[in-house]
């Protein structure tokens, strides 16, 4: 191995590591091959526009890490793009379609948050307390229903639990921290799901691996990986993320965010992030929202490195204090991020007519 981003040229043998692609040289020829590091948690931001490969990177990542032992990669997939990573043999992953969390996974701050109460209303304050003290929504109705509150913040709080409820992603047995860190690739499939409960499930998620690497009941890492990053920062899911992003790293966390909107995300999923993976951007906010981050030891402006075809990626690198250019290398299995197009749907069609014409 030549040079492994998280790590450097040091240390490189009996630790693990991705393939990530491949150098790309002054002329755009292709040069050794390029590693990320795997063994110490990381915090990563791959942002570009859309159409030139920030999923399909993602989706790289998301094999490399599903072979490699000791950690525990989980996507959250607000798109539908990684449901094509499962099914074969090279990528030990399963994607679950209709993802559910455990009602006490989240604690009565979140559920304020959640359905939109103020922790400081009568209704909220009560939902708050029928939620630490309730392990299903069964409970927390009870709760609500026993307390001395007034009839008037009593149904507030059971119309917001209904409200939650009527999501459909609360289960009593839903996603646990031993459920999320088996020794495959989990793909939550949220593209079914409005922003309201698709936050509640990462909310949910993204407390639950950080509580188990802190509490010490996992022994796997967890490897966070979110696809329209910015979806999630602007929800009530937040909070969660940016505990990950900034306290994981010492519990053994990780986190990759993806983004096409960098300027969307909080100021922290830059500075915070120690890998950046930037594919082609044009819009002056996302460029100035990275150029605000940019290290001192990179001599260029940013600006000006930044690539123009899809595939390719400029890295910068803060644990090395290096930056590099390079191509993505080809997925193992099939990337479901791409377009509908009318082409296709045309194409589809005449396959269709020319089969039955055979019959």
């Amino acid at each position: 191995m030549s040079f492994i981003i998280g790590r450097g040229r040091a240390d490189t043998e009996g630790k693990p590591a991705g393939n990530l692609g491949r150098f790309r040289a002054l002329d755009g020829s292709d040069g050794a091959q390029l590693y990320f590091d795997c063994n110490r948690p990381h915090a990563m931001l791959i942002v570009g526009k859309r159409g030139y490969g920030k999923s399909y990177t993602l989706g790289v990542i998301a094999e490399e890490l599903a072979r490699i032992d000791g950690v525990a990669p989980v996507v959250l997939d607000p798109m539908g793009a990684f449901e094509t990573v499962a099914g074969g043999t090279a990528v030990p992953a399963r994607v679950i379609s209709e993802p559910a969390v455990r009602p006490d996974s989240l604690v009565g701050r979140s559920w304020c948050a959640l359905v939109g109460l103020s922790p400081e209303s009568a209704a909220g304050a009560l939902l708050w307390q029928a939620a630490e003290a309730g392990s299903t929504l069964a409970d927390i109705r009870e709760q609500i229903r026993s307390s001395t509150a007034t009839d008037a913040a009593r149904r507030a709080a059971i119309n917001h639990v209904d409200l939650a409820d009527s999501w459909g992603v609360f289960d009593a047995d839903g996603l646990d921290a031993t459920t999320l860190t088996g020794g495959e690739l989990t793909v939550l499939d949220l593209s079914g799901l409005a922003d309201e409960p698709m936050n509640a499930v990462a909310r949910s998620v993204a407390d639950t691996l950080y509580r188990a690497r802190v509490d010490d009941t996992v022994s796997r890492l967890p490897w966070l990986l979110v696809d329209e990053a910015h979806t999630f920062f602007d929800g009530v899911a937040a909070p969660a993320l940016e505990t990950v992003l900034t306290r994981g790293r010492a519990p053994g966390v990780s986190s990759v965010f993806v983004t096409q909107r960098p300027a969307a995300v909080p100021e922290v999923a830059i500075s915070q992030s120690d890998i950046l993976v930037s594919h082609r951007l044009t819009a002056e906010s996302d460029i100035a929202a990275l150029s605000a981050a940019q290290p001192t030891y990179m001599t260029d402006s940013l600006e000006t490195r930044l690539p123009t075809a899809p595939g390719e990626v400029l890295i910068v690198d803060d644990s090395t204090e290096t930056v590099h250019t390079a191509g993505i290398r080809s997925r193992i299995t099939d990337h479901g991020g791409e377009s509908a197009t009318v082409c296709d749907h045309v194409q589809s069609a005449q396959s269709a007519a020319n089969i039955n014409t055979d019959r």
